[in-house]
């Protein structure tokens, strides 16, 4: 059901990427979102004053799930369920945010995650379902920018606020303090081979290299999605530059990517990763990556787009395999 992580590389630049899991298929592509929109949302009407560009779909008007804005504000929306908890009405002073319009708001309307601090109190997430669906969709939300500030916005209750995430990674329920407090569990596993001692005067033999990670878990529920992700980004090697920093974001996001079959719903269908999204926020360029086309495809937010353009754009995704021949 979506897991997401932040990453910085050896130069500093800083990058947002998830998976989008889900069972219904939600037919989403990039989209350029321009500057000064008014955004007719299912529970009242905003504008935007920046631009960005993100995966999303133009259903009675456009939504989205993640992306980049032109300060580098990345932004996430993960499943929630059991957890988030909307009102039915907001007061006179707040604006009525529907939880699946959060996204376009805060890309449209912040500069930075310090920014989107002040923003959220002055917003109410009502309990406003999406036609897509025919329900309400449970989110909470992870936001990040060039200075490495993250943290994850959770609708628990009427009072928002954002929660500063020190590991830099979000899966679904339950709340990020949970999955933090969880990660103690595994405070002791580590990349290195752990050593094994004799028992009853019986030298045990090693099993090699990977014993250090012995009680990872590798199933594919949320907890288990949120430790593998921490401990696989914790120890990976460094990347140098934005080539190699998207191929390492790519293995991190193979270690909690749902193949089609191994995650069933209750009504049968497969709850699988529909595409993975990759946010460069200093660069201001957002790549997706569809389930059936494992090549990246990116759209880059150009002072001309920005200044020039005042209409939505939406570009296909090319979802044919792509297979080079070396003979």
């Amino acid at each position: 059901m979506c897991t997401s992580l932040t990453y910085e590389n050896s130069r500093g630049d800083h990058f947002l990427a998830r998976t989008m899991d889900f069972a219904f298929e939600l037919g989403g592509q990039p989209i350029f979102m321009p500057r000064q929109q008014e955004i007719s949302g299912d529970a009242g009407t905003f504008t935007t004053k920046y631009g960005f560009i993100g995966a999303g779909r133009n259903l009675s008007h456009y939504i989205f799930v993640d992306g980049v804005n032109e300060f580098g504000l990345g932004a996430a929306a993960l499943y929630f369920r059991g957890y988030a908890k909307y009102q039915q009405s907001a007061p006179a002073d707040k604006l009525a945010i529907a939880p699946h319009d959060v996204v376009a708001w805060a890309l449209g309307n912040a500069q930075s995650v310090a920014d989107l601090r002040e923003l959220v109190k002055h917003i109410q997430i009502l309990d406003v379902p999406v036609s897509l669906l025919g329900l309400t969709t449970p989110l909470h939300f992870i936001f990040s920018d060039p200075t490495g500030d993250t943290a994850v916005l959770e609708t628990t209750n009427a009072d928002l606020h954002l929660i500063d995430d020190p590991v830099g990674v979000m899966a679904n329920s339950p709340e990020l303090n949970w999955h933090l407090q969880n990660l103690s569990t595994y405070g002791t596993l580590q990349a290195a081979e752990r050593p094994l001692q004799d028992r009853l005067g019986y030298q045990l033999p090693t099993q090699g290299p990977g014993t250090g990670a012995l009680g990872l878990p590798g199933d594919y529920t949320s907890p288990s999605r949120f430790v593998r992700t921490v401990f696989n980004k914790h120890y990976s090697e460094a990347a140098a530059d934005t080539p190699s920093t998207l191929t390492t974001l790519q293995h991190l996001l193979d270690g909690v990517t749902i193949p089609k079959g191994v995650k069933l719903m209750a009504d049968g269908t497969s709850d699988y990763t529909q595409y993975r999204g990759y946010a460069c926020l200093d660069d201001r360029v957002y790549y997706m990556e569809p389930y059936d086309n494992q090549e990246l495809q990116g759209i880059r937010l150009t002072d001309e787009m920005l200044n020039d353009w005042d209409t939505p754009v939406e570009y296909p995704l090319d979802h044919t395999p792509h297979v080079k021949h070396l003979n």
